[in-house]
């Protein structure tokens, strides 16, 4: 963030309706996209907390559609929440208005600026240390799409358009294999046949949602541990955050990606490919809590391919790296001379584990359903 973008964060908290004075305004938690503070204010000797935010519009271009998102999303979710007697003000996020009566504020500079109530007594964690976690990060968000089954998905506006069209993707990779602008494609002929051999599985979600098979939902589109909050005192998890790709999509998407982050024994980047595999325990681990939560709100064809949905989800991200190593690594960001095509590798190995255990990860899934 630049400096005079910084400045900015004072002129944008006092755009918005908060309660009392600002009193600080720092730098808060560990998130690559937006820039995050949490600004404290004062009124009549009492202390109220806020989490303020500069959305990054490079990345997400449609500022307009993704707030629109996300206050419709919190909106319909604090009403379910009030009706199952829970606590909205902890249970999602609250956005704060402007003192005008908008959702998001645009500064001088054209940056663009939004606050949420703080929730506090509660932390996010980085990685998995121990099942119980990952088993909260089911139950999770199988409650947010039990939440927001009855949520039109079809009104939500595509923040990143096509983001987990593993179809789309494809055709985008196959055009960087065939233009190969840096040379590198006969180096990874192996990886890139990796890829082709599992091209007609691709199109399958695609095929279903368009049938009416697999409903379109609302989708997190990043299901990490780290976008749960988790009760401080009682270790639940209470709070689905980061909601800035809320989109329509599939279930057995949202699924997939936190089986492909959350269950694979090694790093996202581990160059040792011994060390890569689908962890069975893990996965079981997270079925559970993930049906738990969703608690029969999933349709009998959208459980039965969650195995396909972390297998497409491996296979896309795998994809995903090769495309920019062959691209010239333009999109990740790299700290090492053929870090995407070791991230590739992890992924693949994945994908190839997750097909040798393929009978037990549908086992495991149908012990749940």
């Amino acid at each position: 963030m630049s400096a005079d973008c910084c400045e900015k964060k004072l002129e944008a908290a006092n755009a918005f309706a908060v309660k009392g004075e600002v009193k600080s305004c720092e730098r808060y938690g560990s998130g690559h996209i937006n820039d995050t503070f949490l600004l404290i204010c004062e009124e009549n000797g009492a202390e109220h907390k806020y989490i303020l935010q500069r959305m990054n519009h490079m990345i997400f271009k449609d500022i307009e559609g993704l707030m629109k998102n996300v206050k419709g999303v919190t909106s319909f979710l604090r009403k379910q929440i009030e009706e199952n007697h829970g606590n909205p003000e902890r249970e999602t996020l609250n956005l704060v208005p402007t003192k005008e009566g908008g959702d998001y504020y645009k500064d001088s500079l054209g940056n663009y600026w939004r606050v949420y109530l703080f929730i506090g007594g509660a932390t996010c964690y980085n990685l998995v240390e121990k099942p119980e976690d990952f088993y909260q990060s089911g139950k999770a968000f199988g409650h947010f799409q039990s939440l927001l089954a009855e949520y039109p998905a079809k009104e939500l506006t595509e923040t990143i358009p096509n983001f987990h069209n593993t179809p789309s993707r494809f055709v985008t990779f196959q055009k960087a294999v065939e233009e190969d602008v840096k040379g590198r494609a006969a180096e990874v002929e192996a990886e890139i046949a990796f890829v082709r051999e599992r091209a007609e599985e691709m199109g399958l979600a695609m095929k279903l949602q368009a049938e009416g098979t697999l409903p379109l939902r609302v989708t997190h589109n990043d299901t990490k541990l780290n976008n749960i909050m988790i009760d401080d005192a009682s270790g639940q998890a209470m709070c689905i955050i980061d909601l800035d790709t809320i989109m329509p999509g599939l279930s057995i998407f949202d699924f997939g990606d936190s089986i492909r982050f959350g269950a694979n024994t090694a790093e996202e980047d581990e160059q040792d490919l011994s060390k890569v595999s689908l962890s069975l325990e893990l996965f079981e681990v997270y079925v559970k809590g993930f049906l738990e939560g969703c608690a029969g709100r999933l349709t009998e064809a959208e459980v039965s391919m969650l195995p396909y949905g972390a297998k497409m989800m491996t296979l896309e991200c795998g994809m995903r790296f090769l495309t920019d190593y062959l691209q010239g690594d333009t999109y990740f960001h790299i700290t090492r001379e053929k870090h995407n095509l070791d991230r590739c590798h992890t992924q693949f190995a994945l994908v190839a584990d997750m097909e040798k255990k393929w009978a037990e990860m549908e086992a495991i899934v149908k012990k749940y359903q």
